[in-house]
Formats: C-alpha cells, sequence, structure tokens
C-alpha cells in the first residue's frame, strides 16, 4: 500500500512543479503582461443570497444556480399570446440582448456563493447612517424625474449602469467585458459598458483634490508580479452604484484598492477592497476571476436610438397632469 502511494505521489510530481513554475508572460521593460481583453459575466451577485450560508458551495449548488439562471433567460423570452395592452408592463430586452454569463463565479476552481469574501456572512456591513444614505438615494433614483441630471449615469450614458466600470469593477446584466493596455507607465482599461477607458497611472501624484474623474484617480504600483490600484476623489454623482447583481453606496471619500495578479494564461484573480467610514463599519473585500475572452470589443454606442432618458422624464410630467 505504502509503495502505491509512493508511486501515486511520484506520479503527481511533475505536474505539481508545473503549476508552481508557471510564471506571467512580461512586457519588453519587465512588467507582467496583463494585457488582452478579460470579461467577468458571472451568474454569481455581489451579496449572498439569503438561502447559502458558505462562500464556498459544491458543485452541485453551482450546477443548480446554474440550471435556475438558464430557465430565468429561457421564460424572458416567453411572452403572452395576443396584443399587450397599453399603459400596462411591455417587458424589457429579450434574451439576445442579455449576457449575464451562464456559470457560478469560481476562484481558484472552487465555486463561490458571492463576490464579497468578507465579511464572513457575505454581506455589505452598512453603519446604521450608511444605510440610511444607501436607502435615501435608492429612493430617489426611483422616484425623482425632475431633470437629466438626477438620473442614474447609466440612463445618461456617461458611465455603465451600476459599478461596471468600478471601480471596483463588478459583472452587470451585459457587456462584461474589459480590454487592459499597458506602457511603461500607465495601465489602461478600457471599459465596454459605456466605452470608457480607465487609466491607472504607475507610481504617479495624486490629482487636485478638486479634481474627481468619473472613475477616481487611480495609481497603480507592482508588488512583485500583482499590479496594486489605490483610486480616490469619486465623483460625487457616482455615488449610487445601482445595478441588477449590486447596488451598493460610495462616496467621495471612499477608497479602493484593487489587486491585479494574472495567474494563468487565461486568467488573472482581480481583488478589491472598499473602505469608507462613513458608510461602512468596516472595510469590505470581494475576488472575481477575470477570464480571457475573444475580441474584439466593440463600440458601445450608448446615445444611438436611446429614446429612454426623454420618455423616462416625459412620462414622469405625464404622471404629474394625471
Amino acid at each position: 500500500m505504502k509503495s502505491t502511494v509512493c508511486c501515486g505521489l511520484l506520479l503527481l510530481l511533475p505536474a505539481l512543479a508545473l503549476a508552481g513554475d508557471w510564471q506571467p508572460p512580461r512586457m519588453p521593460w519587465g512588467d507582467p503582461d496583463l494585457q488582452g481583453i478579460w470579461t467577468n459575466a458571472t451568474l454569481s451577485t455581489l451579496e449572498r443570497p439569503d438561502e447559502l450560508e458558505e462562500l464556498v458551495i459544491t458543485e452541485q449548488q453551482a450546477q443548480a444556480l446554474e440550471k435556475h439562471g438558464e430557465e430565468v433567460l429561457e421564460n424572458i423570452d416567453k411572452l403572452p399570446e395576443g396584443d399587450l395592452k397599453a399603459g400596462e408592463s411591455v417587458g424589457g430586452y429579450n434574451s439576445a440582448w442579455m449576457d449575464p454569463g451562464t456559470r457560478v463565479l469560481r476562484v481558484n476552481g472552487e465555486p463561490r456563493s458571492s463576490i464579497i469574501v468578507d465579511p464572513a456572512d457575505g454581506q455589505l456591513p452598512y453603519t446604521l447612517l450608511g444605510r440610511g444614505k444607501f436607502y435615501w438615494q435608492g429612493y430617489k433614483a426611483l422616484r425623482v424625474f425632475d431633470n437629466p441630471e438626477e438620473r442614474l449615469e447609466g440612463e445618461r450614458c456617461i458611465v455603465g449602469f451600476g459599478s461596471t466600470g468600478g471601480p471596483p469593477m463588478l459583472p452587470v446584466l451585459y457587456n462584461n467585458n474589459y480590454q487592459i493596455a499597458q506602457t511603461p507607465g500607465q495601465v489602461l482599461i478600457l471599459v465596454e459598458m459605456n466605452h470608457n477607458i480607465r487609466t491607472i497611472r504607475l507610481q504617479g501624484k495624486p490629482l487636485p483634490r478638486a479634481v474627481k474623474p468619473w472613475h477616481g484617480d487611480s495609481i497603480g504600483r507592482w508588488e512583485g508580479d500583482t499590479l496594486v490600484v489605490r483610486t480616490t476623489q469619486f465623483h460625487p454623482q457616482q455615488n449610487l452604484r445601482f445595478a441588477i447583481k449590486h447596488q451598493f453606496l460610495m462616496s467621495e471619500n471612499s477608497v479602493v484598492e484593487e489587486r491585479f495578479t494574472r495567474t494563468a494564461k487565461d486568467a488573472i484573480l482581480y481583488q478589491f477592497t472598499v473602505a469608507d467610514d462613513s458608510l461602512y463599519s468596516q472595510p469590505w473585500r470581494g475576488e472575481l476571476t477575470l477570464r480571457a475572452t475573444e475580441g474584439p470589443i466593440y463600440e458601445y454606442a450608448c446615445h444611438e436610438g436611446n429614446y429612454a432618458l426623454p420618455n423616462i422624464l416625459a412620462g414622469a410630467r405625464q404622471e404629474e397632469e394625471e
């Protein structure tokens, strides 16, 4: 028996050695190469569903969630017979326009129940005041239609819905793709949703405090093979990150640290921490796997034929008259 076990271990050693010896490709100037087109599409949500207690779930649980996701998309395309009644809901996109992912999030091969890994319960750790601020911002997003500047940035085609452009960069209903390009002094991330480009300045100096870019001010550095990015000075209108798979609040004082580590030819481990004492009782952390995907990324022409915002405001005026 001992001989059999020893032989088995000896057979595994070459494979283990190869896995441990894998090194990321490098740019001509020596930095690890993160370039390529990547996706974070996944069925998993930012916070853990109530029915799941553990972060790491079984393959059986993962398969059940994936089957449910498939059924949801199928049901979206099942329209009732006959004409739809005017003035009632006519639905939204059919599944052809959606790309939410087909699989549960897997990090290092483990199926995960949530993107959040800390706190351990997988929930956002709001303070009482922070949760109140979140509900107030959410109420305004759902009920205030007085002018375009009060609407969500996704509706206005400024940045993507939710936190797709980040940071943190989180998956949404579709267009979950990113293209990374590098120079000796910068890392650039093209965000497919609303075609924004994040510029990460390596070893850069902070922008003047009055300058608040839509995706914040990102400064990066290399720690070994990991790109570490610290982002501050978020735009005040980027506070509410509201999408189907995640809803949370940021502020101009939020600080986000991201870590990009290429772990394989087709994978980047993406880790992030959000800290804001004005909203949360502790920093909260999440993990995603960015997976290589075929390109190219096409233009996200948000305003072409987009009648949503005028119709939203016109509908509010009609409701006021009635």
